[in-house]
């Protein structure tokens, strides 16, 4: 009798496929998983005979753990939900109970070519849900399995927000003896198109055949399962819904490629941060920091909404502007919005301007906008991705007086302001 997980052949009247067996959402379809990855489902009907090949072999554990290899070092995973973490085989569609560290090596045999694992499951949250008290938990998380003596960190986390969960611990995360890092999936673990065990391997591999230090993502370098690419925790950006490789670096070069195939780690980065003698973090974060996407037909009272926040971003237009000037009369209302900016800012909230461009950085001085809103007290931020601006301001307020906050916004910390931004032929 055939069981999930063991290799099969399918035959039908009118043809024959070889390919290991998954469970099937449907009792009158059959499901297997080809060698190329997808999945090909036949009618019970149509199938004439169905024969074993070879029996799966499940991974050997002993009471529910895993044999530890001596000779790898180890590898805490650090759950937050997301696709990655999604409880299904990507090689046999079965579904498991938990992350244990036993389970996550059934589902991703390479890994225990590579380290030892070990597992914490955080939360289990989409990552949409992501707050910054998060974000602590996950520091917290990250300074126990460094006192165990781990070697490397990776944290699985959602795509949506895992470019900003990056930015933020690459602030919290002042310098580390471990690399960190994040992980996601952009196709879900039964698709035969899912990217998740390759992210995972790849990052795996980076962490123990690299010398780096900081906080890093690792994602698909292409639509091709060819590499992944290590990028910048905070100049990275999610450029598209659904593809593979949808995460860029913007304004930034990449870390390193990790080749899927040898293993190879090649750093492009060669100034990139090494691993110091202790893990320091700073893990306070202010809660009220908010930010606004300026837009057309805007009102003063999206500024006022503001009142009582420590810190606001702006992700204003082009080189870094909001509407305030009263060119003609339909423009009547923008005069009440420089007092509502000037307003908040004299409360006490810190504001900084970013751009919603996706490349180039903010410029104040160009424009007499710019100049206006400068002489409001509005702040520059530079060639900071908002997001990453949100996260910085946060962790700034947190742990700094206010002049410290004011002083420290606008200077380059951990890469995510570069002084001279190189012009790119191609920027996408």
């Amino acid at each position: 009798m055939a069981n999930s997980g063991d290799l099969v052949k399918i035959t039908t009247k009118k043809s024959s496929e070889e390919g290991i067996l998954m469970p099937s959402p449907d009792k009158n379809i059959i499901m297997i998983k080809l060698s190329n990855g997808y999945n090909l489902g036949f009618e019970k009907k149509d199938v004439t005979k169905m024969t074993v090949i070879k029996k799966g072999t499940p991974t050997k554990t002993t009471a529910g753990k895993i044999i530890k290899n001596k000779d790898l070092p180890t590898i805490s995973i650090l759950h937050t939900g997301g696709t990655i973490a999604s409880k299904v085989d990507y090689r046999t569609g079965g579904v498991v109970s938990s992350f244990e560290p036993a389970e996550l090596v059934g589902l991703f045999p390479e890994l225990k070519e590579i380290a030892n694992i070990e597992s914490e499951l955080i939360s289990q949250m989409w990552s949409d849900d992501l707050r910054f008290a998060h974000l602590s938990l996950i520091a917290k998380a990250i300074e126990k399995q460094v006192k165990k003596g781990v070697k490397g960190i990776i944290i699985g986390i959602g795509t949506d927000n895992l470019a900003v969960a990056s930015a933020a611990l690459s602030f919290i995360v002042e310098s580390s003896p471990v690399p960190i890092v994040f992980v996601g999936s952009q196709r879900s673990s039964d698709r035969g198109s899912s990217d998740a065990g390759m992210n995972l391997i790849c990052a795996a591999r980076f962490i123990v055949e690299s010398d780096f230090g900081g906080v890093a993502v690792c994602m698909h370098n292409s639509a091709e399962d060819d590499n992944c690419v290590i990028l910048p925790a905070n100049k990275t950006y999610k450029l598209h819904s659904s593809r593979r490789d949808a995460f860029k670096a913007v304004n930034s070069g990449v870390i390193a490629y990790v080749d899927y195939k040898s293993g190879k780690v090649a750093f492009v980065d060669k100034n990139h941060m090494k691993r110091s003698a202790k893990l320091v973090l700073k893990t306070k974060m202010e809660e009220m920091v908010g930010l606004l996407k300026i837009h057309i037909n805007m009102f003063p009272e999206q500024f006022e909404f503001f009142k009582g926040y420590k810190g606001l971003i702006i992700e204003g237009t082009g080189l870094g502007h909001t509407p305030g000037q009263v060119p003609n009369p339909e423009c009547q209302v923008h005069k009440k919005i420089y007092p509502a900016l000037k307003k908040l800012i004299d409360s006490g909230c810190v504001v900084v301007m970013t751009t919603q461009c996706i490349f180039g950085t903010v410029n104040l001085n160009v424009y007499d906008k710019g100049r206006d809103l400068l002489e409001l007290g509005v702040l520059s931020g530079q060639d900071m991705l908002a997001n990453t601006a949100l996260v910085k301001l946060s962790w700034l307020l947190g742990n700094y007086s206010g002049k410290e906050v004011k002083e420290l916004i606008g200077k380059n910390l951990r890469g995510e302001i570069n002084d001279k931004i190189n012009y790119q032929k191609e920027f996408n």
